[in-house]
């Protein structure tokens, strides 16, 4: 008789260990896939401040460029040649 409940009492505890480890498990892989979303997040972020560093590369190369200078002075500062003359088209007339 003393048999018999030792090897209940041993089986209930594997199937604790088994259901704890189960659950351990099912845990650990909703973490993992958590942490891969993460990660790519983080790589597309990192392409995209990549390529941003690129084009500010090229940006500060071309800074000092007569053409470059021109571009902003009219875009930015609505500035224009003495000589020109400039036209202001309205669309929606």
């Amino acid at each position: 008789m003393n048999v018999f409940k030792l090897n209940k009492v041993m089986n209930l505890i594997l199937i604790l260990v088994m259901v704890y480890s189960l659950l351990t498990f099912i845990n650990q892989q909703s973490k993992l896939n958590s942490y891969k979303k993460d990660i790519s997040y983080y790589s597309n972020q990192k392409e995209e401040l990549e390529d941003k560093k690129e084009e500010l590369y090229a940006t500060q190369e071309n800074v000092n460029s007569k053409e470059y200078i021109e571009e902003v002075a009219r875009k930015q500062l609505n500035m224009y040649l003495p000589n020109e003359t400039v036209y202001v088209i309205d669309i929606n007339k």
